[in-house]
């Protein structure tokens, strides 16, 4: 009986501990997985580019980080926006210009001019814009507004068109920060 005893005592410690080890690394998964989730709903969200807007920069099906935290519109940023004027779908459009900023567009030569200074957009633009949309194009972008175009300016639906005008800042959700997938292309969007 002794040996009976002792086996069964062996195994039942066996299962214990077996059971305590696979409580314990549960117990540091979650406390692991929990800041992950905390950052990712509070600060930091992960969108998909829709559309060919922002190419060459984003492609279509893009993935992009977008920090929320406390953003402000900076020029030259690439932002998500909840929706446009009259549109109902989140967009993803570079910041040309804040509120107080005078802008000025040159639709013959493609030269954007912010505060008099012709900004330099080689580095993004996917060509020289000849496209005129419909909308107003301010001398003065308002208080708590932005105005903003997509890098493939020509195929682009933006500020310029009466169809998303001029953002309100309560809308702009935030900056995207990093370009995730595919992973083949990723970096940082500045």
């Amino acid at each position: 009986m002794d040996d009976f005893q002792a086996d069964q005592d062996n195994k039942s410690g066996e299962t214990g501990g077996f059971i305590y080890t696979c409580f314990d690394w549960t117990e540091t998964i979650v406390e692991a997985i929990i800041p992950v989730v905390l950052i990712l709903v509070f600060v930091f969200r992960i969108v998909s580019v829709s559309g060919e807007s922002m190419t060459n920069t984003l492609h279509n099906l893009d993935r992009v980080l977008v920090m929320e935290w406390y953003y402000k519109p900076k020029n030259g940023d690439i932002v998500v926006i909840r929706k446009g004027q009259n549109l109902d779908e989140p967009l993803i459009k570079r910041v040309i210009a804040t509120e107080g900023q005078t802008l000025s567009i040159d639709f013959n030569t493609g030269i954007v001019k912010v505060n008099g200074i012709e900004l330099d957009e080689s580095g993004y633009i996917k060509e020289k814009m000849w496209l005129r949309e419909d909308g107003e194009i301010p001398a003065v972008i308002p208080q708590g507004y932005t105005f903003v175009m997509g890098d493939n300016r020509n195929g682009s639906l933006d500020s310029r068109s009466k169809a998303i005008g001029l953002i309100e800042n309560k809308d702009i959700k935030g900056k995207a920060v990093f370009l995730v997938f595919p992973f083949s292309r990723i970096k940082s969007l500045g």
